[in-house]
């Protein structure tokens, strides 16, 4: 005979109080990001890892190519490129803002050849283009392959990373930097990470009550513009610093996130509960102001009390109680306590969700 169980909930009447974030960790600024490079490069030194230049034209033409740079002419000498210790690949890279000439940045290299592994291999010089068509970063080096260890010796598997897929650390040196002047710039724009109407004006207001001049609009839900002051604009990084370190309060949609392939629940801190009653299985779960007492007119107190305490045996120890108010989080808390497996409750969740028990958005993945 299976068990019964009655939470008991009461309605969550008021979201809880919101923690302060800097304005620098929920927005951009327009014109101050990175920069995506690309280019075509050689990887040499496999262990007979690399493409098949029969098979793989573009390698056995790279081969050609670099060696009449160096020197070497093999055109017309009627020898055929059979080494297998070369291989083709892509190299990528993000030019962060403001990187000056002769800094280091990572590169990553994947092969697009049939390369059994880049493993070891050196990556010859590569210049790497920007959108425009412009070589911004020149890359070379030893390309690494990341491994990851399990941490227990059950798991049989060293490494579950790709053999043709590895980075270059430090392996990418600018040589022409991205004109960008703060001086110049008469507006800063910023873009919310996630739009919001009530975090895009809260934004504007930290910044006006603390800036002089009433600088700041809220042009949308994602995007504020902040007109920069005559006399600060010959301080602009010490003028940026001191909005992006303004504390504001986010505002964000009430939000649960489902992983119906993990089991696993998120659920945002907004997320608000209405009275409703599900049974699911061997579950009964009520939520909201649902009294389990049954109180009998004109009974003595004496005889409630008894009969109360004879309600309580009946509904065994399986029952949870929550005083004052209540969320989401605490439902699934609940469960969790009374060893409810994580797929049942995401069917209870999909169940409150049908009947509009959930004053949120559902996403299901």
């Amino acid at each position: 005979m299976y068990r019964i169980f009655f939470i008991l909930l009461p309605l969550f009447l008021a979201a809880q109080a919101q923690a302060e974030t800097r304005i620098k960790d929920i927005v951009s600024i327009d014109g101050i990001r990175e920069n995506q490079l690309v280019g075509y490069g050689l990887v040499v030194g496999l262990n007979g890892t690399g493409d098949n230049p029969q098979n793989v034209v573009f390698t056995q033409k790279g081969i050609i190519d670099f060696l009449e740079r160096v020197g070497v002419n093999i055109q017309g000498s009627g020898s055929t490129l059979k080494t297998k210790n070369v291989a083709a690949v892509t190299v990528t890279a993000n030019l962060p803002a403001f990187a000056r000439q002769g800094s280091k940045i990572e590169v990553k290299v994947s092969a697009i050849g049939d390369a059994k592994s880049i493993k070891g291999g050196t990556l010859l010089a590569t210049p790497l283009l920007g959108a425009d068509g412009n070589v911004y970063v020149v890359a070379q080096g030893r390309v690494v392959i990341p491994e990851f260890f399990p941490a227990s010796d059950d798991v049989k598997t060293k490494s579950q990373s790709v053999a043709t897929n590895g980075f270059i650390q430090n392996g990418g040196i600018v040589e022409n930097e991205i004109d960008f002047q703060l001086s110049s710039m008469n507006k800063l724009v910023f873009f919310l990470y996630y739009p919001d109407f009530t975090t895009a004006i809260a934004i504007a207001d930290a910044i006006n009550n603390n800036i002089p001049g009433n600088t700041a609009t809220a042009l949308d839900s994602g995007t504020i513009e902040v007109t920069v002051p005559s006399y600060r604009k010959k301080s602009m990084v010490e003028f940026i610093s001191q909005i992006e370190t303004l504390p504001v309060q986010p505002d964000y949609t009430a939000k649960v996130v489902i992983n119906e392939a993990t089991g696993t629940v998120v659920i945002g801190e907004n997320v608000r509960i209405r009275p409703v009653a599900i049974a699911q299985g061997n579950l009964v779960i009520n939520v909201g102001d649902m009294a389990y007492e049954k109180r009998l007119p004109m009974m003595p107190q004496a005889k409630q009390d008894s009969y109360n305490k004879a309600i309580d045996r009946e509904r065994g120890d399986g029952v949870t109680e929550f005083g004052g108010g209540a969320t989401l989080s605490e439902l699934v808390s609940g469960l969790n306590k009374l060893g409810v497996w994580p797929r049942d409750v995401i069917n209870i969740l999909n169940n409150m969700r049908s009947v509009g028990a959930i004053d949120a958005v559902i996403e299901v993945n």
